[in-house]
């Protein structure tokens, strides 16, 4: 029996490496406040005030490219939503750091930390020429532009392959479709990044522009 023996053993071995799994990728944990520079560090301060980190871009987020261009337009502070993984060596100076993942939003004008739907936000859309916003919370879908009164609308959503999704109305013989799919995008206008693309549909009539995720929703 000896000789089967030692054909088992290497047999066994071989099972053994079949059934090893690669390590998990580590969660990213999503941060929502402001970006400031200070001695050539990016320092996030999140919006509920309870921390504040060195921010580094160590893969290909491209962060860092997207952050200096903003602050080139003169902004100091930059409002961000990001996805990242807190490293557990904190910094020279013994502040705590965090590896840049994932970008959601980043923007140097309009609503913040300081925004009122923050919380309670599933889903932001908006684009130019001519202006438009979608917001979608659990009260229903809210269509805004300018000179026209604000319209509250149920809506239905589907999903559709390679994460893309499609949100639907009708109202007074008036069909609205978005669709959006995670791409990266940027405004026309203000330069913001974003981390959904979106199409404005109304009665046919198509629209670009960019979103995102809110609070409520989990990118």
């Amino acid at each position: 029996m000896r000789p089967l023996l030692f054909l088992l053993f290497p047999l066994l071995g071989a099972c053994q490496s079949l059934f090893t799994t690669e390590p998990s990728a580590p969660a990213l944990e999503r941060l929502q406040g402001e970006v400031r520079r200070d001695a050539g560090n990016l320092l996030l301060s999140t919006c509920k005030g309870d921390q504040t980190l060195q921010v580094l871009d160590q893969g290909d987020s491209g962060f860092n490219d997207d952050a200096a261009a903003l602050f080139a337009d003169g902004a100091s502070r930059l409002f961000v939503d990001l996805g990242g993984v807190k490293l557990g060596k904190a910094s020279a100076d013994g502040q705590p750091r965090l590896d840049v993942r994932k970008v959601y939003r980043l923007q140097n004008e309009g609503h913040g930390c300081d925004d009122p739907q923050l919380a309670t936000l599933a889903l932001r859309a908006s684009g130019n020429e001519p202006f438009w916003t979608v917001s979608i919370s659990p009260r229903g879908l809210l269509l805004e532009r300018p000179d026209q009164p604000p319209l509250a609308l149920p809506y239905l959503e589907e999903q559709l392959p390679q994460g893309q999704i499609n949100f639907s109305s009708e109202a007074n013989q008036q069909r609205l479709e978005l669709w959006v799919a995670p791409q990266r995008c940027v405004d026309s206008a203000s330069g913001a990044v974003s981390h959904l693309s979106a199409v404005l549909s109304i009665d046919g009539k198509r629209q670009n522009g960019c979103g995102y995720f809110g609070a409520l929703r989990t990118p």
